[in-house]
């Protein structure tokens, strides 16, 4: 049964840089699930699971457009310390979650102070081409409480 929306599709990854780097990869654990067609993904990955069948073994080269997007200049905030998430501690280069009226965004640390810090808005992996090595495990037609939910239930998938 091949990944079409309305789909429940479960896969294994690895996540390379495009020099080879591993960047971290789901083998040790739960495959990643989702329910295809929803936009829950990166563009270029749900693209590239499209039509899939389980036991396929494919590489999806995503370039940034297709990823985390390009580097923005000009992307330093200052911001109250208070609005960082992930860490009772910040230092430079560590990475946090950003409360903002628009809801949560993942930040780098560039500086911290004894009450702001300093952080780059761009996404970590923002302006890097991504290789995924992909193993699609499993497909199964969405449940009419996902497809109401909008996203897959279950292991892998969301949980309430």
């Amino acid at each position: 049964m091949p990944i079409t929306a309305k789909m429940v599709a479960q896969f294994h990854y690895t996540l390379k840089e495009a020099d080879g780097r591993e960047l971290e990869s789901s083998a040790a654990g739960h495959p990643m699930t989702y329910l295809h067609g929803t936009q829950s993904l990166l563009p270029g990955l749900e693209q590239a699971l499209e039509g899939r069948d389980v036991g396929d073994k494919f590489s999806a080269t995503l370039t940034p457009a297709l990823a985390f997007g390009d580097l923005l200049p000009d992307s330093e905030r200052r911001v109250p310390i208070s609005q960082l998430r992930g860490a009772k501690t910040w230092e430079a280069g560590m990475q946090a979650i950003l409360q903002t009226p628009e809801g949560q965004q993942q930040v780098t640390v560039l500086k911290v102070g004894h009450t702001m810090a300093t952080v780059d808005l761009n996404h970590p992996m923002a302006g890097k081409t991504l290789i995924f090595d992909i193993e699609v495990v499993g497909c199964r037609e969405a449940s009419v409480e996902e497809l109401m939910h909008g996203h897959a239930h279950g292991p892998g998938g969301h949980h309430h």
